[in-house]
């Protein structure tokens, strides 16, 4: 092929993709909230039921509306195979990960540190977004791939959550509600994928070059500017 066709074909592809593109990008980084914790207050004076409610409503709102990193690595699980029966595998193995690290960090078995957590959440979407990009069937170790950045995330959890406290009277049930109000942001998120993607386009020829890859690009380029921020500023 001559240079001067070469050129063309990535001249058409910039334009095709490039505003799309951008205009993702930019929106991701300017509606991407600050993650501040409201403390709550009086733990001790919460009941049971109140404190059952409460940290489930919190560990939802971790994931909708406030956890952009979160949702970009679910929806990353979703775009390369987009049928629920293979994500709800890989999000089955990251549920069962975060619960791990989430629990061990919350009873001060292991210490995360967010300097280290906050960049390596950044890398597993990156990675996953690349692996969307470049690989054009879901692959079997994925599924273990998942399960390691399930382990990070839980830490992640475990920062926000030890912001918010935990009432000790009751410590392990409003730690388990949280994790369940995470599972739940998790399922909405991959339902509605799967209602506004899936459904629709997930068999269509034309899914991965026209949905597929363009997405992961943009969560890509934003997983690279989030991985700089968390290490450098």
């Amino acid at each position: 092929m001559e240079e001067g066709e070469i050129m063309k074909k990535i001249k058409a592809i910039s334009l095709y993709y490039g505003k799309p593109l951008l205009l993702g990008v930019f929106a991701l980084l300017v509606v991407q909230p600050v993650w501040a914790h409201v403390i709550v207050r009086e733990l001790d004076k919460l009941s049971k039921t109140a404190a059952a409610a409460l940290y489930l409503e919190l560990g939802y709102q971790h994931i909708i509306p406030l956890g952009f990193d979160h949702i970009l690595f679910v929806l990353s699980l979703f775009l390369l195979s987009p049928r629920l029966k293979p994500v709800l595998w890989q999000a089955s193995a990251f549920t069962v990960a975060h619960s791990v690290t989430l629990g061990l960090a919350m009873y001060h078995i292991i210490t995360p540190r967010a300097g280290i957590v906050e960049p390596l959440i950044a890398l597993s979407i990156l990675y996953v977004a690349l692996e969307n990009i470049f690989s054009p069937r879901l692959k079997p170790s994925r599924v273990g791939i998942v399960f390691l950045f399930g382990l990070v995330h839980g830490l992640g959890f475990a920062g926000s959550l030890g912001q918010l406290g935990l009432p000790p009277k009751s410590y392990l049930m409003s730690l388990v509600m949280f994790n369940a109000g995470v599972e739940l942001g998790q399922m909405t998120i991959i339902l509605l994928a799967f209602i506004l993607l899936g459904r629709w386009s997930g068999d269509k020829p034309y899914y991965r070059k026209m949905i597929a890859i363009p997405l992961s690009i943009v969560v890509a380029v934003v997983a690279c500017i989030w991985t700089v921020q968390r290490i450098f500023f």
